[in-house]
C-alpha cells in the first residue's frame, strides 16, 4: 500500500474528529457557563469526564443476547478465527476479538465492546453472501474500529450528548418558571443564547451523527492498510448497499430510492466511501495471503432448526 495517501487519510479524519469532538465539548460548555456562571460551566465539564471514567462498559454477550446471537467457537468457524487473528495482530490489539453468530438473512457486522473485551458479530446472511475476500474486508473495517478506539470515542460524544440535553432541559424549566418575573420587568431576555439552549439537543445530535460518519471514514482507511486490498471492502460495500435497499421501495418507485438526508445518517454514502476506498488502491498484490474466489461452507453454523417465532415486536429465530 501506498503510505502517502493512507497517512492523509488519517490525518484528515482525525482532525474532523477532534474538531467535531470540540464542538460538542464547546456546546456543553457554553450552555452550562449560560445556566449557572463559570462556575457551573466547570462543573459540567468535570462531571462529564467523571462519568466517563466510572461509566461501565456493557458486557458484549449481554448486548448481542438482544439480537439472539450467540458466540462462534473456532472449532466451528477456524478461517474465520485464523483471518481475525491476523487482522488483531496486525492492528496491535492485546486481545483477539470474540465471534458471534447472528441468525438472520440480512447482511450486517457490527462490533460491540471495549480492545479488551471485544465481541464481532457477523449474520448468517453475511456469512453465506461474502466471499472470503470481502469478509476479510468485513473484518479488518471491524477490527479497525476497536485498534482506533472508535467505541470509546462515540461513548464519549454520547455521554456529553446526553448531558447537553439535560442542561437544555434544565434551562428550559428555568425559563418558564422565571417568565413572569421577565414578562412584567424592564429586563431584555438574551434571545441568542436562549435559541442555541432550545436547538442544543438537536445541534449535539447532529454533530453525533457527524462523528460517526467520520469514524466509519477512517475505519475504511484503517481496514483498506490492515488487509492491504481495499478492492475486498469496496465489493463488501457494494453487496452491503444492495442487500439494504428496500423491496418496498422497488415496488412502489422502481428504479428510484427515496434520498435519505445525509444528515441523518450514521454511516457515510456508500459511493464516497467506495470513492475514498478506491484512492487508496495500490497496484500491490494483497498481503494478508488468505484470498480465494469462494469462501465456502464448510465452517458455516447450521442453519437454525425451526422457523423464524412471530413476536409483536417483530420475527426472531
Amino acid at each position: 500500500m501506498n503510505p502517502e495517501p493512507l497517512l492523509t487519510h488519517k490525518l484528515r479524519n482525525n482532525l474532523q474528529t477532534l474538531l467535531l469532538l470540540g464542538i460538542l465539548g464547546l456546546l456543553c460548555t457554553y450552555l452550562a457557563w449560560f445556566i449557572g456562571g463559570p462556575d457551573f460551566a466547570w462543573t459540567a465539564l468535570f462531571l462529564v469526564f467523571f462519568l466517563y471514567l466510572l461509566n461501565p462498559a456493557a458486557s458484549p454477550r449481554w448486548v448481542l443476547a438482544l439480537y439472539n446471537g450467540r458466540p462462534l467457537s473456532p472449532a466451528e468457524a477456524p478461517e474465520l478465527y485464523e483471518i481475525l487473528e491476523a487482522l488483531a495482530q496486525r492492528a496491535g490489539l492485546a486481545q483477539v476479538p470474540r465471534l458471534y453468530y447472528l441468525p438472520t438473512q440480512l447482511l450486517n457486522a457490527f462490533t460491540v465492546g471495549t480492545p479488551d473485551n471485544a465481541a464481532v458479530a457477523l449474520s448468517d446472511g453475511l456469512l453465506r453472501r461474502m466471499n472470503r475476500r470481502e469478509l476479510i474486508g468485513v473484518l479488518a473495517h471491524e477490527v479497525s474500529h476497536l485498534a482506533n478506539g472508535d467505541t470509546q470515542v462515540m461513548a464519549l460524544a454520547d455521554l456529553v450528548s446526553r448531558i447537553t440535553s439535560l442542561l437544555s432541559l434544565i434551562g428550559q424549566l428555568l425559563l418558564w418558571l422565571n417568565l413572569p418575573i421577565w414578562l412584567f420587568s424592564q429586563i431584555s431576555l438574551p434571545w441568542m443564547p436562549i435559541l442555541i439552549m432550545v436547538l442544543a439537543p438537536s445541534l449535539s445530535a447532529l454533530v453525533q451523527l457527524a462523528l460517526s460518519r467520520n469514524r466509519e471514514y477512517e475505519a475504511d482507511r484503517s481496514a483498506a492498510a490492515l488487509s492491504g486490498d481495499p478492492e475486498g471492502l469496496i465489493s463488501a460495500l457494494q453487496k452491503l448497499e444492495y442487500d439494504q435497499r428496500r423491496r418496498w421501495e422497488g415496488f412502489f418507485l422502481p428504479g428510484q430510492r427515496i434520498p435519505e438526508p445525509s444528515l441523518l445518517r450514521t454511516h457515510p454514502p456508500t459511493e464516497e466511501r467506495i470513492q475514498r476506498l478506491r484512492s487508496l488502491q495500490a497496484a500491490s498484490s494483497p498481503t494478508l495471503g488468505l484470498f480465494s474466489d469462494a469462501l465456502g461452507q464448510d465452517f458455516l453454523p447450521q442453519a437454525p432448526p425451526r422457523a423464524p417465532r412471530w413476536h409483536p415486536w417483530g420475527l426472531w429465530w
